[in-house]
């Protein structure tokens, strides 16, 4: 079940990759000959589906089912990142499609990342969920690391006009194999008594209980005393949501919306002018670019599988705040050292390689957190919202710090955009630490209990012992 729902980061990070790699080669005569404008909107276009795509597949993914959704979701992007592949020339009709494939690739992941993180939660243990969540939306750098790979061999391994297409065939291919698997999985039973469907989450139940069974597990009596009573939910919409969000559960609001957007922010400001600031300051040729991104992929990789566990045991929230502070204190320090002539390409991608072990596992928590301190009927629209609003506030980043980076004569200004990054980390970090749901090893029900069963003070319902 985790590989088959996690593939989602996976693909999310092999589609930014290629799309990233190849952004110079479509620029060519030989290829589709476009403006450097033009190019640059397709990745304005790819975020532009992604936050379409979550606020829509995470309404209907509360209102048709988990596994109804992951299915539709992949199989969007396969169509969309498929059809990329089969643009045939750069006239404007072939730009419209180009944009329009690349849109519905953008939907399917945005879809994803609702459905995904709601079914992940929904069926992990609960003393395993921190470290399971987070190792899940660690791997979108396994995803970077393939893309950078594949795209590196086949951009210099084949013809030019053969060679992009492939890049963009990479994860449809892998999306066809996890499509087959994916159909083998459970819909989430609390989904599933939450719409008034008893039997089908009994016999769900039974059929992860068996299985239990017979691995040789002796499974304990169910406590009667944490029995609670579920009124089937109607729909409820995003209106409804804001109302639940602002007035229920204010400063978890707060707390999610604090921790999307100041990732999303840092992570996109320096991911996508990485290469910008190797070339530019540093004298990186773009041949040699994809060694650098390797080693700062490998980073945000291994951040998350080795300090997951210590979400469930330590707890969220001295996790969440000291990932978040100290990241934000190691870029400090980075941006001190750059702005002093100290480091050169190696060293500097060593400090974002420390910096980033942090913060991708700050990041990630940041997804498991909006994913389980709102109830059930809401839970993926509430990932859809905050998903979508980081990455409106995401996209300010390069764009921000592609000014500041310039010509690469002028350290002092990105010396100054440094400071910022740190600045939003830190702050989401202290947030973070006022706020942070003590989560761990809790039912989510526990957690935030259905609306069906009663409302909860947001004090109270943040309190482990209530």
């Amino acid at each position: 079940m985790v590989t088959a729902l996690g593939v989602a980061w996976i693909l999310d990070g092999l589609e930014i990759t290629v799309a990233s790699a190849v952004a110079d080669l479509l620029t060519k005569p030989e290829t589709l000959h476009m403006s450097s404008a033009a190019v640059g909107l397709i990745a304005t276009v790819y975020l532009a589906g992604e936050v379409a795509g979550a606020l829509v597949f995470g309404s209907l993914s509360d209102r048709l089912g988990r596994r109804n959704l992951f299915m539709i979701t992949l199989g969007i992007y396969l169509l969309g990142s498929g059809l990329t592949a089969f643009t045939l020339g750069s006239g404007g009709g072939w730009l419209l499609f180009l944009y329009a494939t690349r849109f519905i690739a953008g939907m399917g992941i945005g879809g994803e990342y609702a459905a995904i993180n709601s079914a992940v939660d929904e069926l992990i243990p609960a003393r395993y969920r921190g470290r399971v969540d987070i190792a899940v939306n660690g791997t979108y750098w396994a995803g970077a690391i393939l893309g950078t790979i594949g795209t590196l061999i086949l951009l210099n391994g084949l013809d030019p006009r053969l060679g992009w297409r492939l890049g963009f065939l990479l994860g449809p291919v892998l999306g066809m194999v996890i499509l087959l698997v994916r159909r083998n999985l459970p819909e989430s039973p609390r989904w599933q008594i939450m719409h008034g469907r008893a039997d089908e989450a009994e016999a769900s139940i039974r059929a992860i209980e068996h299985e239990v069974v017979t691995s040789g597990a002796i499974l304990p009596a169910v406590d009667v005393s944490k029995t609670i009573g579920i009124t089937p939910a109607d729909h409820i919409g995003y209106l409804a949501l804001t109302r639940v969000l602002f007035r229920e559960y204010p400063s978890r609001a707060i707390l999610g919306a604090s921790l999307m957007i100041s990732q999303s922010f840092l992570y996109n400001a320096i991911f996508f002018t990485y290469t910008l600031v190797l070339g530019k300051f540093y004298d990186v040729p773009s041949s040699a670019t994809p060694i650098y991104l390797v080693a700062f992929a490998v980073g945000n990789l291994v951040g998350p599988l080795v300090l997951g566990r210590y979400f469930d045991t330590i707890g969220r929230r001295i996790m969440i705040s000291s990932t978040y502070i100290l990241s934000g204190v190691l870029l400090l320090a980075s941006a001190a050292l750059f702005y002093g002539g100290f480091l050169n390409a190696v060293t500097q991608t060593a400090c974002w390689c420390l910096i980033f072990f942090f913060a991708s596992a700050g990041a990630s928590s940041a997804y498991l957190t909006v994913s389980e301190i709102f109830p059930l009927e809401v839970r993926a629209k509430a990932i859809a919202v905050f998903f979508a609003v980081a990455q409106l506030f995401g996209a300010l980043g390069p764009v921000v710090y592609g000014g500041l980076i310039g010509d690469g004569t002028r350290p002092g200004r990105l010396f100054m955009g440094y400071l910022l990054g740190a600045a939003v980390m830190i702050a989401g970090g202290m947030v973070a630490r006022a706020l942070a749901v003590d989560a761990e090893g809790r039912s989510l029900e526990a957690i935030a209990p259905p609306l069906s069963t009663g409302r909860v003070n947001d004090d109270v319902s943040s309190n482990p012992t209530a």
